[in-house]
């Protein structure tokens, strides 16, 4: 069989996970505020498909032209463009259903064209008081250069002034919504009951005088929606008298100024507009040059304002107490008596974040080590590191700064830990540190114990609601102890360590996993039980998916949930009958990594940080462990199953990325991260937990 059957490449299966995203805001059993900000999601993912996956490819189509390499990349270009305009046409009929839905709901979302005399007034005024400061119009002409200022993240109009017998005059606004909200409340004309927006773009088109009037003289002006997207990838200069941190400074710098991969377009837009714009943008002709709507970033639709009944949002499901804690005056007792698992954000983060706390001033804490990819901007997990340090505390932190899209924030977290007294460490140029890692060293009697956090998710407040992921809390000093190891690795990546225990990438996780997999594969192949469960993001590795596939041959069974990009085909006759995969998307993010491994009986269960990608089991530093508890353990085997009865957000991954929902048939609905909060509900009762 031809290996292009056998896989499936990585950007058609993203855009296939986006559009279960955009099926969330299609469901009309979804809350309907959920829909509308589902779109901002599908958007916001969109934005990073093209930054990030676009722009690859279309580097790969310029290196073959130049070089050789990869013949079939410019194929894949133009697949990717089709499918990006099939979504986007999907998009703007879900968006324009949507907002019919909810002017039923008497909630109205209004361009300038639709306010009554008394809203322009209104607006006129709101316009000169909070939005006139924050413009200041850029002028187009010959020889202004837009790929040096413009930038990705923002939405702008681009407007078109014309006098009778003169040449057109353009210029750039940025929509100030760093400063303002999109979505700015209306007075509805005495209607108590009618509740009014309008998208800030549009106080602005209202106003166009207000900004030019006096400056210019014109007989008409008009403006229209703008959005450029760049290529987010940067090269960290090679210079060895520079550091880490200076290197990703400069390398942000550069991505100000990398070339655009999309530029979209009002489709009202005059064609010698568009024209004068892509070319000042110097797009090719491998760019998406895609007309659209009035309104682009629809990723601010994320903060859609909820003006209406409570019912057209998700009714809240406050996270849970976690009795293993609650049961004991600090952390350090709760995790000595057993360990403790907690999975976000069905439990409460304060765990987390109060672990850290208590450490900052307990006497017998001795030493922090932690390592921060992502945290929140208000971070308490920061200030209790710092307040460690004060009280001193031997606290070490290792700050990645090549978190994409986050390298500025991670810069400024790092400056402000080593003024604090933090020994603060950036790893390895070519190593990502992607393990969530925590260790806490405490004297005990005439003993260092020390206490350690394995997680599958950031240290961050802000998306342990929205994430779900797993924490492990631990007193096994041998973890502890590999735990510790990882620290050293990353400090001293020359020092060869050996790890019995823990999954660590790039020194021991691909032989580890595939050491487990040939093990199901053995017993298989002997007659006995062997089954394989897989819960990821990602699975785009080659390696990885041909063990799976020698395994499905061998008749092993295996089950996966992918969230994300899946390369294996499932359902290929005699290659991978075996194999079942669904895909969850729901109002949660579906985060965790998880390995189950059936093991004759004796299942092995493993959490990890890592994605099953190249990158992230031989490029980066990541963290697996085995979950030895036995209540543990079966927990995450409970929840696992849950998942795999859902019949409402289960999609089937088949290979031709139909995203069909799970037969329900005769089976009772069951909707699994509802399903999952109700069981951890039923364990945290304080007579079940006892």
């Amino acid at each position: 069989m031809s290996n292009d059957k056998l896989w499936l490449e990585k950007e058609l299966s993203w855009l296939s996970f986006n559009s279960r995203v955009l099926q969330e805001a299609m469901d009309k059993s979804v809350p309907l505020i959920e829909r509308v900000r589902f779109l901002g999601i599908f958007s916001n993912n969109q934005d990073e498909f093209f930054k990030v996956r676009v722009a690859d490819v279309k580097r790969r189509v310029l290196i073959h032209k130049e070089h050789g390499g990869d013949p079939k990349a410019e194929d894949l270009l133009h697949i990717i463009q089709d499918r990006v305009m099939e979504l986007g046409n999907i998009f703007d009929n879900t968006y324009h259903e949507l907002m019919m839905a909810l002017a039923r709901h008497n909630i109205f979302l209004i361009n300038e064209e639709q306010t009554s005399p008394d809203q322009q007034t209104w607006l006129r005024t709101y316009f000169k008081e909070k939005v006139l400061r924050h413009i200041s119009p850029i002028l187009l002409t010959s020889d202004s250069d837009p790929v040096s200022f413009l930038k990705d993240q923002y939405t702008y109009l681009a407007v078109k002034m014309k006098k009778t017998g003169h040449h057109g005059q353009y210029a750039l606004i940025e929509v100030p919504t760093e400063h303002l909200p999109r979505f700015v409340p209306v007075p509805s004309d005495g209607n108590r009951g009618k509740k009014v927006l309008i998208i800030l773009d549009n106080v602005i088109r209202l106003c166009l005088d207000d900004i030019f009037s006096g400056f210019f003289e014109y007989d008409t002006i008009a403006a229209y929606s703008v959005k450029m997207t760049r290529d987010a990838e940067f090269d960290v200069s090679s210079q060895m008298d520079l550091t880490l941190l200076e290197k990703t400074s400069e390398g942000l710098k550069q991505r100000l100024k990398a070339l655009p991969v999309r530029f979209t377009y009002d489709r009202e837009m005059p064609q010698a507009m568009v024209q004068f714009l892509t070319s000042k943008l110097e797009m090719s002709h491998y760019d998406s040059i895609m007309p659209g709507g009035r309104y682009h970033n629809f990723k601010d639709f994320i903060g859609f304002p909820n003006v209406g009944r409570t019912y057209l949002e998700n009714y809240k499901l406050p996270a849970l107490d976690c009795q293993d804690f609650e049961r004991h005056q600090t952390v350090f007792q709760a995790i000595s008596k057993q360990d403790i698992l907690l999975y976000y954000p069905y439990h409460k983060f304060k765990y987390m974040t109060e672990m850290l706390r208590q450490a900052s001033f307990d006497p017998a804490v001795s030493s922090i080590k932690m390592n921060i990819y992502r945290v929140a901007s208000q971070s308490r997990v920061i200030d209790s590191l710092i307040d460690a340090a004060n009280n001193g505390k031997r606290v070490t932190v290792v700050v990645e700064l090549q978190a994409r899209f986050d390298e500025a924030a991670n810069i400024k977290w790092a400056n402000r830990l080593k003024d604090a007294g933090v020994k603060v460490l950036f790893g390895l140029d070519s190593l990502k540190v992607h393990s969530k890692l925590c260790l806490i060293t405490r004297r005990e009697g005439n003993e260092q114990v020390r206490y350690a956090h394995i997680g599958t998710g950031n240290f961050n407040e802000k998306t342990a609601k929205i994430y779900t992921d797993f924490s492990l809390f631990t007193r096994n000093q041998e973890i502890a102890a590999e735990v510790d190891n990882v620290f050293e690795f990353i400090e001293h990546p020359y020092r060869r360590i050996k790890f019995n225990h823990l999954l660590v990438s790039p020194i021991n996780s691909r032989r580890y996993i595939y050491r487990l997999i040939d093990n199901e594969l053995t017993n298989a192949r002997a007659g006995l039980p062997a089954e394989i469960t897989i819960k990821i993001n990602n699975l785009v590795d080659d390696g990885l998916v041909q063990r799976l596939y020698a395994a499905s041959q061998a008749g092993v069974k295996i089950r996966m949930i992918v969230r994300g990009m899946c390369s294996l085909v499932p359902g290929i006759h005699g290659v991978s009958d075996n194999i079942q995969i669904i895909s969850i998307v729901d109002r949660f993010l579906e985060h965790p990594r998880v390995m189950m491994f059936h093991n004759n009986g004796n299942p092995k269960v493993f959490i990890s940080s890592a994605d099953w990608m190249t990158r992230n089991l031989d490029h980066r530093v990541e963290v697996g462990t085995p979950i030895y508890d036995e209540r543990l353990k079966q927990q995450i085997i409970d929840m696992l199953e849950i998942q795999f009865s859902d019949t409402t957000k289960a999609r089937v991954i088949d290979a031709d990325q139909r995203n069909g929902y799970v037969p329900r048939g005769n089976r009772r609905k069951i909707r699994s991260q509802i399903s999952i909060y109700e069981y951890l509900q039923r364990l945290e009762l304080p007579t079940y937990a006892e």
